[in-house]
């Protein structure tokens, strides 16, 4: 049976209401850089799969802080094995793991924090303005 595969995200970036998708193909060079906003402009992006079950359901939108600090416990946003993933960032002994809510995927372990690029501040069902959570 294979491994489930991870939980995806999509950005919110081309036509309103048309997310361009980030997904477990083979990466192309221009997926693997982060929305065009300026500076460490918050961006949003939508949740697809379910390895952050219960916490992010597929189908709501994450806001992402670019510039915020990861910590032990925050939710981030990470480039890891050639895709786009965000995961619990969890301190293991003397190094960090990104760590899926859904006990069907397995944690991996990363050496520093260089594969993180933004933290999760707040998530939203779309059409649910009092379903918001804010995560700082």
């Amino acid at each position: 049976m294979p491994a489930p595969s991870s939980t995806a995200v999509s950005a919110s970036t081309s036509r309103a209401g048309e997310p361009a998708t980030y997904t477990d193909a083979t990466p192309q060079p221009q997926d693997m850089t982060l929305p065009d906003c300026a500076g460490g402009e918050s961006f949003a992006l939508m949740v697809l799969g379910h390895s952050m079950v219960p916490e992010f359901l597929e189908g709501e939108i994450i806001i992402i802080e670019p510039e915020g600090l990861a910590k032990d416990g925050s939710y981030v946003l990470a480039w890891h094995d050639n895709e786009w993933t965000f995961r619990q960032l969890c301190q293991s002994g003397s190094g960090w793991v990104l760590h899926p809510l859904n006990p069907a995927f397995a944690d991996a372990a990363i050496a520093n924090l260089d594969c993180v690029r933004g933290v999760i501040i707040q998530k939203a069902l779309p059409g649910r303005r009092r379903a918001s959570k804010h995560y700082i």
